[in-house]
């Protein structure tokens, strides 16, 4: 099972020109927890981006493997980093209205690759996909005439789909 537990954004700029680009970085906080008592899990290669409406804004980030053994946790905050990243026009108007309207949905995934372990048995890889909503409330600051820029909430911790 994965959660998102914070999702920060340290950085989060739309231009509308000749294209719309965004630049973007990010923290968010992931964990996984192993909630089984006879089955191990490695990991051996995750991968974490974010994306708006399917469209992926930041580079894969590399999380580091690891084992999560019978009721284990493990937690990983990484950066998340997209630089001049082109959005279709229509996503640049959508990401603009929803960030107007003082709501945006953003949302985390995780691409990688797992095995099982049971006893000494060792499965074969399996592939996973995590998808992490990150529903985010943004204040514009309107009615403080001394706020440069809006202030973007997260709400509360969320559960991930996971397929494997």
């Amino acid at each position: 099972m994965f959660y998102l537990q914070d999702f920060s954004l340290l950085q989060f700029n739309l231009t509308h020109g000749d294209a719309a680009l965004l630049t973007s970085v990010l923290q968010v906080t992931l964990s996984s927890r192993n909630p089984n008592g006879r089955i191990g899990i490695y990991y051996d290669r995750l991968d974490a981006c974010a994306a708006y409406k399917g469209q992926q804004f930041t580079a894969a980030t590399f999380l580091p493997p690891g084992y999560l053994g019978h009721n284990d946790v493990a937690v990983w905050s990484p950066y998340l980093y997209g630089t001049a990243v082109p959005l279709a026009p229509y996503l640049a108007d959508a990401l603009s209205q929803d960030e107007s309207a003082g709501n945006l949905l953003l949302y985390v995934r995780v691409d990688g690759r797992l095995r099982w372990k049971v006893g000494s048995w060792i499965s074969g890889h399996y592939r996973l996909q995590a998808n992490c909503p990150a529903f985010l409330i943004v204040d514009s600051g309107k009615s403080q005439s001394d706020a440069p820029a809006p202030i973007i909430r997260f709400q509360q911790n969320t559960a991930c789909s996971v397929v494997v």
